[in-house]
């Protein structure tokens, strides 16, 4: 596998032992094929990952191995990382790195990162998400052209309720689209705001977009995944590799060029040459800070003329105040019909 190798990182040294480990077989991409993709785009992810608390998603025996969710900081983690102190749904808590730097990417490259995870929020101020994060999930029967489709109809609606949006691939089949927000609002709130736009979504594109929970009722359409957006739920930053044969990358992508460029055109060989051309083409998310009252109107206004309240939690999650039943529809028991 080869002697370690030091690579230099925004003024920093990161040492990469097995530099020659295959992560990726189909192509034969390495451990220091990651390093050197996350070298070549690090002011692109660090703008993702800034301050927020990161779970890393790691393969040390790359992508036909064992892997697992890293949530607690690594022993070992050098001094200059930070880490902030979250606490998940079930009550207990952790310290999660926290990258400010270039060189805290490749570092945790170096122990088989491929995904980094970063909560919506900064670590001066956990509590308070300061981005609504949409997951745009094709269900079986839709692919990622549906979903762009639905992303431009997001676009439409975000706009009419004074948002904006930055579209990205999932590295898969779907799309995700991040808004910036002020950090006044709870999980919970940032949670009813984004079922808020699901609804509206439905209402629009009813045979194209579903917010159903429940994947018995969602037919072949895309699936607003709001749940997404509940305390402990991540989605893989922008610039991310995804675990998949070719080494796809989750890219972010200008409006012009969504339904144009599909997911398979970015991955840990061509996105380095497309950042070296244009950039990192969210540069500017954090030059903007919306407001979320217009969605929490909008859900206060479903609630109140509609009856539009509440949806499921995923499983693993207390039940919450206001949360309808969690049974499967199938299998929810009928009422029994009266005598005559």
């Amino acid at each position: 596998m080869g002697d370690a190798v030091e690579l230099e990182v925004a003024g920093r040294t990161v040492r990469l032992s097995s530099p020659g480990k295959v992560f990726f077989p189909e192509r034969g991409y390495t451990k220091l094929d990651l390093a050197r993709y996350y070298q070549a785009v690090a002011p692109g992810i660090l703008r993702a990952l800034r301050d927020r608390p990161t779970t890393l998603q790691r393969y040390p025996d790359g992508i036909e191995g064992e892997w697992f969710y890293q949530k607690r900081a690594p022993k070992g983690m050098p001094d200059w990382i930070p880490t902030a102190h979250i606490t998940f749904p079930s009550g207990r808590s952790a310290d999660e790195m926290c990258p400010t730097e270039e060189a805290a990417v490749v570092w945790a490259a170096q122990y088989g990162t491929l995904v980094f995870h970063p909560w919506p929020v900064r670590r001066t101020d956990v509590d308070h998400p300061d981005e609504l994060r949409i997951d745009l999930d094709p269900q079986p029967g839709t692919d990622y052209d549906d979903a762009a489709r639905a992303a431009h109809e997001l676009r439409a609606v975000l706009d009419e309720y004074g948002l904006r949006g930055w579209p990205k691939t999932s590295g898969g089949r779907g799309m995700h689209v991040f808004v910036p927000i002020e950090p006044r609002w709870t999980f919970t709130q940032v949670r009813r705001a984004a079922i808020a736009v699901g609804r509206e979504m439905e209402r629009r594109m009813p045979e194209k977009v579903t917010i159903k929970w429940w994947k018995e009722e969602r037919g072949e359409r895309i699936f607003i995944d709001y749940n997404q957006t509940a305390r402990d739920r991540t989605i893989a930053s922008a610039y991310s590799v995804r675990p998949r044969p070719h080494a796809p990358v989750s890219a972010p992508l200008r409006w012009d060029e969504v339904g144009v460029a599909h997911p398979q055109d970015f991955d840990i060989t061509t996105m380095p040459g497309r950042f070296a051309e244009l950039g990192d083409v969210h540069a500017d998310m954090d030059e903007h800070a919306f407001s979320l009252e217009p969605l929490l109107e909008l859900a206060r206004r479903d609630e109140q003329d509609h009856g539009l309240g509440d949806l499921p939690y995923p499983p693993e999650y207390p039940k919450m105040p206001g949360e309808p039943s969690r049974v499967q529809p199938s299998r929810a028991r009928k009422p029994k019909p009266s005598a005559s």
